[in-house]
């Protein structure tokens, strides 16, 4: 199977964990967009969703799908979001798509983040993909310096705001053996919004698109 069928797969897997009748959290991402066209064929047993992003937000709409402002909402039963990365413990590298800070918001009112990925994305250690961090634009440089400390490379994502208006910085050269003590760490510098290590609010389950079908990774 191609990439693009293991991410249908997937996706299409995930509709076992929508609650009926209840809201559903949906992220951002190529393997979000297959969830996104799969959850329409339920839009009627779904009591609408809330979303992570305006492009998630507008596919969700034009299929039909009532769209939650996550400020109205006290809790979800499930997020479901892809990955850039997850090792074997359900923490995550995301923000590939820009949206990190809203997919934490969203992960954060969720009882159980269900990630959706193929094979391509488990990995033994974080840190091969560019760790995406959202900053406030007059701390960029100050916030790259740090990394550089600590022998990374931060560089700006060229042409790219996210949906709150900031820049991010791709981080380089990072090997996160402590996921959740390095997420806690970045978080605390002044001028950074999010950090996409997804630690604190790491996966309870993956459905994983492999060769084989869908394999359920539960943490």
């Amino acid at each position: 199977m191609t990439q693009d069928e293991l991410k249908a797969l997937v996706a299409r897997a995930a509709l076992e964990h929508v609650v009926p009748g209840q809201l559903v959290g949906v992220g951002t991402g190529s393997t979000v967009n297959h969830f996104i066209a799969a959850l329409a064929e339920i839009r009627d047993r779904i009591a609408g969703a809330v979303s992570s992003s305006v492009a998630s937000t507008a596919r969700l709409q034009a299929l039909g799908i009532r769209v939650f402002d996550a400020a109205e909402v006290q809790r979800l039963p499930v997020y479901v979001d892809g990955a850039d990365e997850i090792d074997g413990q359900g923490c995550m590298i995301k923000g590939g798509g820009a949206a990190l800070t809203r997919e934490k918001i969203v992960a954060d009112l969720a009882e159980r983040f269900v990630c959706i990925a193929d094979e391509s994305k488990r990995v033994a250690q974080l840190g091969r993909f560019p760790l995406p961090v959202e900053v406030i634009a007059m701390a960029a440089p100050q916030v790259a310096r740090r990394f550089a400390a600590l022998g990374a490379q931060a560089t700006l994502r060229p042409g790219v705001l996210t949906d709150n208006g900031h820049p991010l910085l791709d981080v380089r050269g990072l090997a996160i053996s402590d996921p959740l003590a390095l997420e806690t760490e970045i978080n605390q510098w002044p001028g950074v919004v999010t950090v996409g290590i997804f630690a604190r609010h790491r996966a309870s389950v993956c459905l994983l698109g492999t060769a084989q079908g869908v394999q359920t990774l539960v943490f």
